[in-house]
């Protein structure tokens, strides 16, 4: 039934929303899409209806229809262009599909009394959801998560994709949730399990680009795009256009407020050209959420955003910290990690004192430009520290985890630091088990060509390491759309029941880690400060920080094989042995720090009366 069919006064009462299907009423849904360059639109409804949108202002163009959740409909643009809606809440099928009218209420929460956590118990499990079989099979492992210590679960992107495997960075339908995943009421479901076992859920989110296959918005919205200016995606997004920023503001919001995530993950904002958008994006996020909600706010910056810590963003993706410690546990040394090859212990201890370690200093991997800014004067909580993450791991040719690139003693202790420094940790799917299982750049795309570009591409981009100087060795590289590189990707968990020997003791190793996190660092984060740091040798620094509670905990670690001198630096008054790996307590008191060996202390200054 055409707008014009419906009462006037029912017209009149429904209220103006930006994007997408609003429905309304069992039988009632309003569609609203913006499409500044067609000059006739129409939404067609269940394949059986046309019906004509009305243009309002500014290139938006309107219909309300009799039609209720579970319609499928798309936007035809110029009699021509039949496609699904960019702000689709749900899909037929993949990204190419029609999109369906959902209702927003369907679905019956229970986490009525939950507003969240604190930032300083965080405690971050990123995971690729199709790994874990969709939305109910990441459900099916949060009790054990939460048994382990996670506070945090991360999801890898959600938003539809083409065809039924990838990592979720080419989402083209940014509100509707990837349909080989599940349910939207699955998700809502996983996020409600992960509230009633205490654990908090964030998204990570890609407003920097859309994918390569499915994005139709340039065919009738191609202002959405700068044609001044590209990326490695395509044209940039035109972040000036206040459309194109309320659109992904909306999104924000959507995934905060109908699917109660506790937080986002934005994806690369560094791609962003707009920088001056960044913190309008996290005030307009914060001022449009209900006062009694935490929500936090965690960016990727390739740059070292320090100025947007901690006021706009709680924290950013600490990569500086992470390729040190790559430096330092496999000796690698080739792309980005020529910057962390020289004095890698004294960038190290930056890290730990400072938070960033490139603070505008020059690149020499981006040919001398400087990088970053000023991050001494924010507390350590504004960092997320890991060893592993999707783009470490991933982005090497074979997906390989650092279980087979180090010694494992070395990397036990480096996962110690991780857990126990004051920033805050992330753990990759697989890694608290110890998984050996490798996990690999993976796509499904129907259009041929584009699989053998995407192939091609990823393989040429290897060229200039030395040992794929050679085609043939190149062409070992695992193609990305073969279903086998998918598959040879999904780790064990902590929630398997039959974990070998192995695994068994790394997730043992894990447990007693977070065991001594919640109860000892967590309680003293809130209002924590980085002392000083110090180099013990080549691979072994020291770092101290003043607690919240006044106290101050120093961590010592030696990712070297031999032992180094070590005299502690503890003010006086009680000590305390927070942990150790084993026998490296006994050695430290002694004034040494045995080979792959990290200990931390906590002590009580004495007060004079």
């Amino acid at each position: 039934m055409q707008t014009h069919d419906l009462p006037q006064q029912t017209i009149a009462d429904i209220p103006m929303t930006s994007y997408g299907a609003t429905l309304y009423g069992p039988d009632l849904t309003r569609f609203r899409v913006w499409a500044p360059n067609a000059n006739q639109v129409e939404v067609l409804v269940n394949a059986t209806e046309t019906i004509p949108m009305t243009p309002l202002a500014d290139g938006w163009f309107e219909a309300v229809a009799r039609c209720g959740a579970g319609a499928r409909y798309l936007y035809r643009f110029d009699g021509r262009l039949e496609v699904p809606d960019p702000a689709s809440r749900a899909q037929e099928g993949d990204a190419h599909s029609a999109s369906i009218v959902v209702d927003p209420h369907s679905y019956q929460w229970r986490d009525t009394g939950w507003t969240g956590r604190p930032w300083e118990e965080t405690v971050f499990y990123e995971l690729h959801v199709g790994a874990y079989g969709g939305f109910a099979g990441v459900t099916e492992r949060l009790p054990a998560l939460a048994r382990l210590g996670i506070t945090a679960v991360e999801l890898m992107p959600i938003a539809t994709f083409p065809g039924s495997r990838n990592w979720g960075y080419d989402g083209v339908l940014q509100f509707a949730p990837e349909k080989t995943y599940g349910s939207p009421d699955e998700l809502k479901a996983l996020v409600d399990t992960a509230h009633a076992l205490g654990i908090m859920v964030f998204l990570d989110v890609v407003y920097n680009h859309f994918g390569p296959d499915g994005n139709y918005l340039c065919n009738y919205a191609r202002a959405f795009f700068r044609d001044d200016l590209d990326t490695p995606w395509g044209a940039a997004i035109d972040f000036r256009r206040p459309e194109v920023k309320e659109f992904f503001v909306q999104n924000a919001l959507y995934w905060i407020n109908e699917f109660h995530f506790d937080g986002l993950r934005l994806d690369a904002l560094h791609a962003i050209t707009e920088q001056e958008w960044l913190p309008e994006l996290a005030a307009d996020i914060r001022a449009r959420i209900s006062p009694d909600r935490i929500i936090h706010l965690v960016m990727e910056h390739e740059d070292n955003a320090a100025h947007l810590l901690p006021t706009s963003f709680n924290a950013q993706w600490n990569d500086d910290g992470h390729h040190a410690l790559h430096v330092m546990l496999t000796d690698e040394t080739h792309g980005y990690y020529a910057d962390y090859a020289d004095d890698t212990a004294a960038k190290l201890a930056r890290c730990l004192e400072q938070g960033f370690i490139y603070q505008g200093e020059p690149s020499s991997h981006r040919n001398g430009i400087p990088r970053g800014r000023p991050s001494h004067h924010l507390p350590p909580t504004a960092f997320v520290l890991f060893l592993q993450n999707h783009d470490q791991v991933g982005n090497r040719a074979y997906g390989d985890r650092l279980t087979t690139l180090a010694r494992t003693s070395a990397l036990r202790a480096a996962m110690a630091l991780v857990l126990l420094s004051p920033q805050i940790p992330l753990l990759f799917m697989g890694e608290p088990v110890g998984a050996k299982a490798p996990f690999r750049y993976f796509t499904d795309y129907a259009d041929e060509q584009l699989a053998a570009a995407v192939r091609e591409g990823r393989r040429s981009e290897f060229a200039a390491f030395a040992e794929f100087e050679d085609e043939e060795k190149r062409s070992c590289i695992p193609d990305p759309n073969d279903p086998d590189t998918f598959d040879a990707s999904i780790p064990p968990t902590a929630a398997d029941p039959d974990l070998d020997r192995e695994c068994r003791q790394w997730l043992s190793w894990t447990r007693s880690l977070l065991k001594v996190r919640h109860a000892e660092i967590i309680p003293r984060l809130a209002g924590c400060t980085a002392e000083t740091a110090q180099v013990l040798s080549a691979k072994a620094t020291s770092a101290r920080w003043r607690m919240g509670d006044g106290t101050v905990l120093e961590i010592a670690i030696n990712l070297a094989s031999e032992p180094v001198p070590y005299e502690r630096n503890l003010s006086a008054g009680d000590h305390r042995l927070l942990f150790e790996t084993p026998g490296a307590g006994i050695a430290a008191r002694s004034g040494h720090l045995p080979g792959d060996a990290l200990v931390a202390f906590l002590s009580t200054p004495q007060t004079h009366s």
